[in-house]
């Protein structure tokens, strides 16, 4: 297996280190993911750009970790598994609720649900979503406006994913607790 550098703000490349010190900022450490990113500004760069995106958005925090969990459960990344159950909990969402998405399921509340489900059907249809896909997420309460805004989270959280399945970060000591492998 390829072994990929996982950079700080001093090893990184010199274009790299403005985004490193912004998840710096954002998480009080640079993530081991970010930094194997790092690796290539363009890739970093377009991460930062488009979480700041997501996160400043109109979903809730809980409702983007109920998106980003669900995207790294159905994309089998590891690292994001462990990493958004750890931000999933903090961010007041229901340890059941976590768990059911760990193991591929839902969460129970109908809006949370729906988010859940729209982004694991964009993922695993490959953005061909049908009328039913559509018209189920609408039915939950939300509008046209926040189904392109997940697009945009599932887009973001892919970054992520594929990023950690190629470069296999390891599990920071605080996610060690939410270790997941796929089943």
């Amino acid at each position: 297996m390829q072994k990929f550098p996982v950079h700080t703000i001093a090893s990184a490349p010199e274009q790299s280190r403005p985004a490193l010190e912004a998840l710096q900022g954002a998480f009080g450490m640079i993530p081991n993911i970010a930094g194997a990113m790092a690796t290539s500004p363009v890739l970093i760069d377009g991460l930062v750009g488009l979480f700041q995106k997501v996160h400043g958005g109109s979903f809730t925090e809980a409702q983007v970790q109920v998106l980003l969990l669900t995207n790294a459960v159905t994309n089998a990344c590891s690292w994001a598994v462990a990493f958004h159950t750890a931000l999933a909990l903090e961010a007041g969402l229901d340890a059941a609720d976590v768990q059911s998405i760990r193991s591929g399921g839902a969460p129970a509340g109908s809006r949370d649900a729906a988010l859940s489900g729209l982004a694991k059907a964009l993922i695993e249809k490959r953005g061909r979503l049908d009328d039913l896909d559509i018209d189920r997420f609408l039915a939950a309460g939300f509008g046209k406006d926040h189904l392109l805004e997940v697009i945009a989270a599932v887009a973001a959280s892919t970054i992520t994913n594929y990023t950690g399945s190629v470069t296999n970060p390891v599990v920071e000591a605080p996610f060690q607790a939410h270790v997941w492998v796929a089943s």
